[in-house]
């Protein structure tokens, strides 16, 4: 029988992985700053500025958490699209189901 041993082997630290890993951070760090300095900046009668924005930062952020952190940025064309594509369209689908509900009670409401 072969004999358990309790011992820890300690690898070297990969200095281009934590210096990605930290690029990363301070990227999303910025980017939520700016989403912050729009927030409490920019006043209430540019709401749409507001969404439009808000809506650009937080994909841009989305975009940098799976490509780095879910390691979905060092895969190849066709499986990135296989992924996107789905995604986008569900999206797509939503978007245009809200348009039509607020259609649809409009002309409830003002028969």
């Amino acid at each position: 029988m072969e004999q358990e041993t309790n011992e820890v082997v300690v690898q070297p630290l990969n200095r281009a992985k934590v210096r990605t890993f930290l690029k990363v951070t301070l990227i999303l760090f910025v980017v939520t700053l700016i989403e912050y300095a729009f927030a409490f900046g920019i006043s209430h009668e540019y709401k749409w500025i507001r969404v439009v924005l808000f809506i650009s930062l937080t994909l841009l952020k989305a975009y940098y958490i799976v490509a780095e952190f879910m390691h979905l940025g060092h895969e190849n064309k066709p499986f990135k699209r296989a992924l996107i594509f789905p995604i986008v369209f569900v999206i797509f689908l939503i978007f245009i189901m809200i348009y039509q509900g607020g259609a649809v009670f409009d002309l409830l409401i003002n028969r």
